[in-house]
């Protein structure tokens, strides 16, 4: 797959800031995908004790949820870690893993923030500028803003509002568990990302495509490297 060349990955924390700052203009913070046929999802592991993690891109047929490709790497993680700037630490694992893959997804949910990070740059948007596909941050927690209570219900919703402006929303999936955290990741609107990821539950938490990346990642390591 290719990658668009927006910057180097050998940075100071101080740069990274600026990079965020600097992309995320070029975000596109609408846009209804077509239904679509491939949608991946991506997850990594904690890094172990020689700083090595495990990223995974796996790839779903849509909307039947099976599995039509799938990729786990290994390489070192090299970057600190940073909150607000895991995009910089996670980001190149997975570019690895999806420059190994056999086809291109047509959408991609990402277990990251979008547009809902203090810099208005997630490792969602990131990624989605980089591959130039629509993304969508699904996260399992809140990275800033904040939302008024939901009800238990699945699909039940509630904006999530930072400084004024709506970035993202808090989605019920499953019956009395902890929402997710959606947020645009890049071309694509937040009521189609709201809609593709219930779309995509099977009737957990996480949607397919990161609750499977998400153990693609971590099948390999020990219970203490995963997350």
């Amino acid at each position: 797959m290719k990658v668009n060349a927006l910057h180097s990955w050998k940075v100071t924390i101080a740069e990274a800031y600026e990079i965020q700052r600097s992309l995320a203009p070029m975000v596109i913070r609408n846009g209804t995908p077509n239904v679509p046929r491939f949608i991946a999802g991506t997850d990594i592991s904690h890094p172990n004790s020689r700083g090595m993690a495990r990223g995974a891109v796996i790839v779903l047929r849509f909307p039947e949820l099976v599995l039509a490709a799938e990729t786990v790497v290994e390489e070192e993680v090299d970057f600190p870690y940073v909150p607000g700037l895991l995009s910089f630490r996670e980001t190149p694992l997975i570019l690895t893993a999806f420059h190994k893959l056999k086809l291109t997804p047509d959408i991609i949910i990402a277990d990251a923030q979008g547009i809902a990070h203090p810099r208005r740059l997630g490792m969602a948007s990131h990624l989605g500028l980089l591959l130039d596909i629509p993304t969508i941050g699904c996260a399992k927690s809140i990275l800033c803003g904040s939302h008024s209570d939901l009800s238990e219900e699945p699909g039940a919703q509630a904006p999530i509002v930072d400084r004024g402006e709506v970035i993202g929303a808090a989605l019920r999936t499953k019956q009395n568990t902890k929402p997710v955290y959606i947020s645009i990741g890049h071309r694509v609107s937040l009521k189609a990302a709201i809609h593709l990821v219930m779309a995509c539950c099977k009737g957990y938490r996480l949607p397919e495509p990161t609750r499977l990346a998400h153990m693609a990642a971590g099948k390999l390591a020990s219970p203490s490297t995963t997350r």
